[in-house]
């Protein structure tokens, strides 16, 4: 199921997207606030985000451009009252994905969600399709299955190398637990000890970093996750 965030501050017009969208079997997140927004973001990765530009406490603007600072490629649809060409070159030039301006259709917005939906599953295919990973000292062979730290080969257990190849994948990002666990184990995650996350980041900083105590490249974030820090 796609999950889908709704960052707007206008209450019933959240409902009738959910209304009209959940239909389509997706998994809906709304808040009404940029502090909200921001808080979400920080543990949650999503298909799509559905983002108001005037928020009660703060700029749509700021939100996309924070995301792409971070590498992330979360698809953002703005849905906006501000409605001038230079609004719109502005809210493509801060990372949006589509840009619609309000009053607008639901039915419309529909199409425009799910084409942005296939945008998305094509970038992915395409992410998949490389073999070679190469971030800092480590390269990920993912046809062969084999990891490098320099020229040095590290063996890795199955979960270890999931999770490394995520973290690579999203490099400099945040990743909340939940979405590694999710990454990782899959449908199981909901079954497995959270602590499980912990042990295995454990041990891949064991193999990996060399001072495992003050990792360099698979850093904590406290409360949150974790995060692979590119050179």
């Amino acid at each position: 199921m796609k999950n889908i965030l709704i960052v707007e501050d206008d209450k019933a017009l959240a409902e009738g997207i959910v209304l009209v969208l959940q239909q389509d079997g997706f998994v809906f997140r709304c808040c009404h606030s940029a502090k909200e927004a921001r808080k979400m973001l920080e543990t949650e990765s999503f298909d799509l985000v559905l983002l108001d530009i005037n928020l009660p406490d703060g700029s749509g603007l700021d939100i996309c451009r924070r995301l792409r600072k971070e590498g992330r490629n979360d698809p953002v649809i703005f849905l906006t009252a501000l409605d001038t060409e230079l609004h719109e070159v502005t809210g493509f030039q801060a990372g949006a994905d589509d840009y619609i301006t309000k009053p607008f259709s639901l039915a419309v917005l529909r199409e425009r969600v799910m084409a942005a939906l296939r945008r998305a599953e094509r970038y992915q295919s395409a992410e998949d399709s490389v073999t070679l990973l190469k971030e800092g000292p480590f390269t990920a062979d993912l046809e062969k299955q084999s990891f490098y730290r320099g020229d040095e080969e590290v063996f890795l257990s199955k979960t270890e190398q999931k999770l490394l190849i995520t973290l690579m994948r999203n490099k400099n990002m945040v990743l909340g637990r939940e979405t590694l666990m999710e990454k990782v184990w899959g449908n199981d995650g909901d079954f497995v000890d959270e602590n499980a996350l912990s042990v295995s980041i454990k041990r891949l900083r064991d193999k990996l970093e060399e001072d495992p105590r003050n990792p360099r490249y698979i850093q904590t974030v406290y409360g949150i996750g974790y995060r692979f820090q590119a050179d």
